[in-house]
């Protein structure tokens, strides 16, 4: 088995180079080099390692690294490399470190693979770049630069805005439309029924899902979302959210823009998600609620009600952050309470056999 050869083809970077280059300072010898940014517990030499959390400063101790990468507030901080580039926010410096450090990735070429199935009435930008096995069915459209991967299919009359990107295995059923600049992952669904049903006698009879999916520019979805298309109204997902892998927005949900849903996020239908509302992995939302503009969602919490504007909630049945950590406190004590009751209830006993 072969490995690193990646590594092999990536440029060097001076630390004297790189605090310029995110407007930092460098401490110790600037000419030292770099060919990757790593963890701390597995930085080696020519590894930048990284420091942002004071939680992992414990580890500069046995830090093998060429250079560090440290935010001012710990750059006091003794072991580990003694070559440093110090910033104010080390996650803003990879932005700006991690694009010099990567080799220049092979652009897609502009052409349709002879094994994709394209459908006579769909219209595709002239630059477009069409993996094979992709089946693009009529009236489908595809925008300039859009860059399609292998074992795709976009469905009749679907839009794919300017610079999307749809990476392998994706599923865009029939109708939905996505902005410009849009990326989603491997085996992400879009479009798909939402769960409607009838119970009657015979069974549950399902409700025909006929409304529209929308996904406003720059989003950004994960591996294996799946996100229902409307049952008579729409479904959307506003510009700039980012959804990570496992995501499941039920039909006729509103996300508003620059919401950030976390790892198998469930949100249930018609729920009217704000903007800029962070939910945390694994959250719940039941349906029809309400979630208002920059609220937080803590992980696995389960929300059964409408959230202000702003608030921080958390647990189940979700309540207010600071509630539900004083509710946790005094469970813990819990058991503490019954044995002084059973000491209480001992005494009293004792008392009355006298």
């Amino acid at each position: 088995m072969r490995t690193g050869q990646g590594r092999d083809r990536r440029p060097l970077l001076t630390v004297r180079a790189a605090a310029e280059a995110t407007g930092g300072r460098s401490e110790g010898d600037g000419n030292v080099t770099f060919s990757r940014v790593a963890p701390l517990h597995a930085a080696g030499n020519g590894d930048l390692a990284f420091l942002a959390h004071r939680r992992y400063a414990s580890q500069l101790t046995g830090c093998r690294g060429s250079a560090l990468l440290v935010s001012e507030s710990l750059s006091a901080w003794s072991g580990g490399p003694e070559s440093r580039i110090i910033v104010d926010d080390p996650y803003a410096a990879l932005l700006m470190l991690l694009p010099l450090l990567e080799p220049a990735s092979i652009d897609s070429v502009a052409t349709v693979h002879p094994k994709a199935v394209v459908d006579q009435l769909a219209t595709l930008a002239p630059d477009v770049a069409v993996g094979p096995h992709t089946a693009i069915e009529s009236g489908a459209e595809l925008g300039e630069g859009v860059s399609v991967g292998a074992n795709c299919v976009i469905g009749e009359g679907a839009v794919v805005g300017p610079r999307s990107v749809l990476h392998h295995n994706v599923t865009l059923y029939a109708g939905v439309v996505l902005g410009a600049r849009v990326v989603v992952h491997s085996g992400a669904r879009v479009g798909v029924d939402g769960f409607g049903y009838v119970a009657r006698a015979d069974g549950h009879v399902k409700i025909p899902q006929v409304g529209e999916c929308v996904v406003e520019d720059d989003v950004e979805i994960g591996a294996n979302c799946t996100i229902d298309r409307g049952s008579i109204g729409r479904t959307v997902i506003g510009a700039g959210s980012k959804l990570d892998n496992l995501v499941h927005i039920a039909h006729n949900v509103s996300v508003g823009p620059g919401s950030m849903l976390a790892a198998q996020v469930g949100v249930a239908g018609s729920v009217r998600v704000g903007n800029g509302v962070l939910m945390g992995g694994q959250a719940g939302l039941s349906g029809h609620i309400s979630i208002g503009d920059g609220a937080r969602i803590a992980a696995q919490a389960g929300v059964i009600g409408d959230v202000a504007p702003g608030q921080t909630v958390s647990g189940y049945p979700a309540r207010d952050h600071r509630s539900f950590l004083r509710a946790m406190a005094h469970l813990l004590r819990f058991s503490t309470f019954v044995r002084r009751l059973e000491r209480l209830e001992r005494q009293n006993d004792r008392r009355g056999t006298r």
